[in-house]
């Protein structure tokens, strides 16, 4: 088996501290100290191409730079790597969404990869003219998804849902490859989205216990459905040579927390109707204490960031591990970051993945380390 990795353009802005914000909450003023230019962004690309990244996840909301033209953008400055493109599906049509694939596909030679976030904060969701509530957001995204597979399949499509309406519907030409839908959630609702319309099912980065009770759940409603889902997971991560400076960086970046920042991104936090925040904030509590949740698995980040809060810290060996404890429960993507996001990847990059490679669980996408990236490893 060999695993897959993603990294992470942050489109809100990078630092050697932790940018904080998401989900209702605007970004923290760290992420201003390397803003998302695209040249910076290109920087970031071009390194995890060249470290054996299959592709980078860009973020959406309101805190961060629109996903679609920044990725449009950053692809003219890479070769190889991929765009998992996160966008919500009740601002654009079905079949404008589609058609947007189909030509980022033909224009990027076949490299995107599309990461669909219904939406899990109304008041963010209103802002851009979205009265739905949460369910039925949910009930809008199985809707755009039928529409959208069913045009990228060469259909017309006429369809009078509950939400959505279509007349007519095709594509001048269809999109080759097919995007690839990565979709998330952990409420009822998001579950049955995923099990009929996903390829790759993802999770925030819960201790493994629980993660192996969402991927059981999830597999068995792709099951009813008739269908089988790859099951991916989003970490940040810490690594360095010895375990002792990982938790050194560790303790850094939570220093920097400033008291004040932390409450009011926890009480922002508080109003998010996503289940999976919930679950994000409970591992924590709003505390800096006891916030190793797991061996090697930190839950620092969620106190200044929502959405994926959770970081693997530890030595290249001890974070190799627990990437290979999470792959025996049936993960087999990672979609990772860390805090500067150019220097963390070479981190990971020329730390963990050759110990992976080194058990046959990874391999470099282009077949040997490219050569082309003169970026230097600012450690």
């Amino acid at each position: 088996m060999s695993l897959t990795f993603h990294w992470f353009l942050p489109t809100n802005g990078d630092s050697r501290h932790v940018v904080g914000g998401g989900h209702g909450t605007p970004a923290t003023a760290s992420g201003r100290d390397r803003p998302p230019t695209v040249a910076y962004l290109s920087q970031i690309a071009r390194a995890a191409e060249d470290l054996g990244f299959v592709g980078a996840l860009t973020p959406t909301g309101a805190w961060c730079e629109d996903a679609w033209l920044t990725t449009a953008m950053v692809s003219r400055h890479t070769e190889r790597l991929k765009f998992l493109v996160a966008f919500r599906p009740g601002f654009v049509s079905p079949t404008l969404a589609a058609q947007m694939a189909a030509t980022f596909q033909r224009h990027s030679g076949g490299r995107l990869l599309l990461n669909v976030v219904t939406g899990g904060e109304s008041h963010e969701q209103r802002a851009y003219g979205d009265f739905l509530d949460k369910d039925d957001r949910y009930r809008r995204t199985g809707e755009f998804l039928r529409i959208v597979r069913e045009l990228w399949e060469g259909g017309t499509v006429d369809l009078k849902g509950e939400h959505l309406r279509v007349e007519d519907a095709k594509l001048v030409r269809v999109p080759d490859p097919v995007p690839e839908v990565y979709f998330g959630g952990s409420s009822p609702l998001a579950g049955e989205v995923a099990a009929r319309y996903s390829d790759v099912y993802l999770t925030w980065g819960e201790p493994p216990a629980q993660v192996a009770e969402k991927i059981a759940w999830v597999r068995g409603l792709a099951a009813r459905e008739g269908r089988t889902l790859r099951f991916g997971i989003r970490l940040h991560v810490i690594t360095r040579d010895t375990s002792e400076q990982a938790w050194a960086e560790a303790h850094r970046l939570l220093d920097g927390f400033d008291p004040e920042t932390v409450r009011s991104v926890q009480a922002g936090l508080a109003r998010s109707e996503s289940e999976g925040q919930r679950r994000m904030l409970t591992l924590h509590g709003g505390s800096r204490d006891g916030l190793e949740i797991h061996p090697n698995l930190w839950a620092g980040i969620g106190l200044v960031r929502g959405g994926a809060g959770t970081a693997l810290v530890g030595s290249h060996e001890e974070v190799a591990e627990r990437i290979k404890e999470y792959a025996a429960l049936g993960i087999e993507e990672f979609v990772l970051s860390g805090y500067p996001h150019l220097e963390e990847a070479y981190w990971f990059g020329e730390g963990v993945l050759p110990r992976l490679a080194g058990q046959g669980l990874w391999a470099h996408p282009a077949g040997e380390r490219a050569s082309s990236v003169q970026v230097p490893f600012a450690g």
